[in-house]
């Protein structure tokens, strides 16, 4: 998911929104150090540890597809939806054996059960507030099929560097790009922001764009009081090429939630 970016450029600009359709192209130039593979083999070997056996897989927040490339090739029935209708478009062409619907993911039905319902690259956090998280946990439960899982990632709020950014850079025709991205937590509140920095250089020419998306800010320890409702809930260390427990120090995890009867109260 992404939207637009404030332009703060040393060149003309472009308006936002033509900003935010276009950068909807270079969606895989910013998540180009992303090892797409290996999460998705991952998350189905914690299918395959948790999970009822099914292949019916749905990915929330998928961007352009990336995933649901690597799950359908793995051999799984797999959809994905997302609130962005050109990253939809792309995803489809990338895709074009899935289903792919423009959905919040804190309020989505399905047609049918799922087996495994996934939400990679942290976006679990673009509830951006408590009550939507738990619209978004109540949403994939409903989604899901006896015995089915939920994987996803997240950051704890208390573990947050704000002054840690992630940055890398990619070419793209003519232009060079550079992607610096990190989180910043206030240290009180329920939300937490995602500061992202694109830069663009065409020659000598260079326009740079600030943006900060609103992301939902919880602890560990507050996440999974939210999903043991709905869950059984596993923790374990963010690591997609081993599977170990959560160390309860390091602040990014993975989950893994098998669905469990709710009872009518929690409804």
């Amino acid at each position: 998911m992404m939207r637009a970016l404030r332009p703060s450029c040393d060149q003309p600009s472009m308006p936002g929104n033509a900003l935010y359709t276009d950068l909807s192209g270079y969606y895989d130039l910013m998540c180009a150090d992303i090892d797409y593979p290996a999460q998705s083999h991952c998350v189905q070997r914690l299918q395959q540890l948790f999970g009822n056996g099914g292949k019916r897989h749905l990915d929330l927040a998928c961007g352009t597809g990336p995933h649901v490339r690597h799950f359908i090739d793995g051999g799984y029935q797999s959809a994905g939806l997302d609130i962005n209708q050109p990253m939809l478009d792309k995803a489809a062409l990338r895709c074009p054996e899935a289903q792919f619907s423009q959905q919040d993911m804190c309020g989505f039905s399905v047609g049918e059960p799922q087996d495994l319902i996934t939400c990679f690259l942290y976006s679990i956090h673009y509830s951006a507030s408590i009550a939507r998280l738990k619209e978004c946990i109540a949403s994939v439960h409903a989604a899901l099929a006896p015995g089915g899982v939920f994987c996803f990632n997240a950051v704890d709020k208390q573990q947050i560097d704000n002054a840690l950014f992630a940055s890398h850079n990619a070419q793209h025709g003519a232009d060079l790009f550079s992607f610096s991205s990190g989180w910043h937590y206030a240290g009180t509140g329920e939300q937490q922001t995602l500061r992202l920095r694109i830069e663009r250089t065409l020659a000598d020419a260079t326009q740079v764009w600030h943006d900060e998306h609103p992301m939902v800010a919880v602890s560990f320890a507050e996440l999974q009081a939210l999903l043991q409702p709905y869950f059984e809930v596993h923790v374990l260390e963010h690591d997609y090429q081993k599977l170990v427990p959560w160390n309860t120090r390091s602040g990014n995890a993975l989950f893994a939630c098998v669905k469990v009867d709710v009872p009518a109260t929690v409804i």
